[in-house]
Parts: C-alpha cells; structure tokens; sequence
C-alpha cells in the first residue's frame, strides 16, 4: 500500500494540468525531464547488484515464460483487439493501448512484491532488469512494425535516442558503481523520489499537451471506459495464464510467482520516457500515457493482494 500516495500524485499531476495547463511555460519542463531522465538510469546502473544479476541467470525457463509474455503475448493481444476500434492504427486509443502493450517489466515493485510473495528473488531481479534493456529495442520495433506503416514513426531514430538518453546513463552508471554503488544502495529510497518526481512532471507536462489541445474533450466515454475494461482484462488474463503455463511446466511456487508477477508488470518509468523520446511534445501525449497509468495503479494493488495471498500460504512440497 505504500505505493498509494505516489497513484494519488498522479492524479493531482493530471487535474493540475487540467486547471492549468499554461504551467509548461513557467519552467523549462522539457530541460529537467530530460535531466531527470538521465539521473534516473545513473542511478540504476549504480544500483544494478551483478552479485544477484548472476544468480538470477541459469533459471531459463522462468526467462522465457516471463519475455515471451513481456514482449510477445501482450503485443499480440492488443493487435488482437484492433478491430474493437473502428479507426484502426490511427485511432489514437488503440495506439495508446499497443504502447503499453509494448513496454518492458518494471524493476522495484516487481522485485518488491516477489520478496514479499516469497516467490525467486534472484530470478525476479534478473528478468526485470534485463526486460527493461530488451524494452530500448523491442517497444521502438513493435511501435515501428504497425506505425511505421503510417509514417509516424523511425526506428533507428527512436533507438539512437533512446540509447542516448537510457544506455549511456545506465552505462556511466555501471562503471561508477565501484566508486558510487554503496553509497546508491544506501540512499536507494532517497534516489527513488526522483524517479517519482521525474514521472509526476513527464504526466503534467503529458495532460498539459492533451488538455491544451482538446484531446480529451473530443474523446467520447465509451472510449474511455473500452479502454479501461481492456486494460483489466490483459492484466488478469495474462496473469491466470502464466499460473497456467507454470503449472503445466511443473515450475516449483517460487518460480510461477516470478513469473506471474514479472510477466504481468508493465513499467510506467520506461513508458514516460519513450512517450518523451518516441512521440515528443505531440498533443496526444497524456491519452498515451492513460493506459499505462490505469495499468500501473491496477497492477500495484492486484499485485498487492495476490503476493498477501502468496505470502500466507504455507510450506508446502515443491
């Protein structure tokens, strides 16, 4: 639960663009966010424990399950629901939901809520960490197999940007951690509120595109609400489904909790930033990032019940 106040600044982020949307012009958003950006995957290279990244590595079949799901089967379910949406690929809604079809497995709260179901740590570190470097070219691939049809959009383009402002952070990260890593790992919670931060401008700056434009207004609710059914049904879908699968692959309980719980995160900070790196300051911005903020506040708290769930069970064989 203690995710919650970071989902309600969300949605403060949102109405402040509502009722002020002019508040892009007061500062220069574009600079810090591209700043905070960069400090965010400094941090994470700093942060990256190889010690557990190796730990993690042998255990294939749990990688699998978890990227197929990650990268494929959610990619295939939003095309599959293409034809709910009568513009096709230029419906901005539909495009919307393929983006967060589309992103990397987030890191903390994955690896959080795997500890706490007492589920494989190690195995949970190592997928959600290497899915968010997967995601750099997999999201801008997907993004740019169905869009680049429309001329919307350039993946060599979008990946060197993406490698500018994620991989080279990341990297000078990395190579400082023996020098700066204790010290990362020891302010970790502190350093999380700038990733907090980053994400609560990328949304105002996001809604504040949208709201200025009209966007919204012209969006009817029935679009709205198809939009927010489907989201809950990807996420319960996939994750009974990898329960499934595990079970059929005779996966010990530690192992179907990484993968339930890895395979079924979609991460908001990677999907912050490519709405920033991929699409810019189009006006569309907030709707793209409307699933993705429904996803990740849904999956914080169903997630949440079902690690309690996880938690409570008792020691059983494998």
């Amino acid at each position: 639960m203690k995710f919650n106040g970071f989902i309600v600044g969300i949605f403060c982020m949102i109405a402040g663009a509502y009722f002020f949307p002019e508040g892009t012009d007061l500062l220069p958003l574009k600079t810090i966010i591209d700043i905070g950006i960069g400090l965010i995957f400094l941090f994470y290279g700093l942060k990256l424990s190889p010690s557990e990244f190796k730990a993690g590595i042998l255990n294939y079949r749990i990688h699998l399950l978890i990227h197929l799901s990650t990268f494929l089967l959610f990619p295939l379910l939003c095309l599959a629901c293409l034809p709910l949406f009568p513009e096709g690929i230029h419906s901005n809604f539909w495009i919307a939901l393929f983006f967060l079809g589309t992103l990397p497995s987030t890191v903390s709260s994955s690896v959080v809520m795997v500890s706490l179901a007492k589920g494989n740590v190690p195995a949970a570190i190592f997928n959600a960490s290497i899915s968010g470097l997967i995601g750099i070219f997999a999201t801008p691939f997907w993004l740019s197999l169905i869009l680049g049809k429309t001329g919307e959009l350039d993946f060599l383009n979008v990946v060197q940007k993406l490698v500018i402002q994620i991989i080279v952070p990341l990297v000078i990260g990395l190579l400082l951690q023996r020098l700066l890593g204790n010290w990362a790992k020891r302010y970790s919670k502190q350093l999380g509120l700038l990733d907090k931060g980053t994400i609560l401008l990328i949304v105002y700056s996001s809604f504040s595109e949208s709201f200025g434009s009209g966007l919204f207004a012209s969006a009817s609710k029935f679009q709205l609400l198809k939009l927010v059914i489907l989201v809950v049904i990807f996420f319960l879908f996939v994750y009974f489904l990898l329960g499934y699968v595990a079970q059929k692959l005779n996966l010990k309980t530690e192992d179907k909790i990484t993968a339930q719980f890895c395979g079924t995160k979609k991460s908001l900070v990677h999907g912050s930033v490519m709405i920033k790196v991929i699409f810019g300051q189009s006006a569309s911005a907030g709707l793209l990032l409307l699933p993705i903020m429904l996803y990740h506040s849904m999956q914080l708290i169903l997630i949440s019940w079902f690690a309690e769930k996880y938690c409570r069970r008792e020691a059983s064989p494998k």
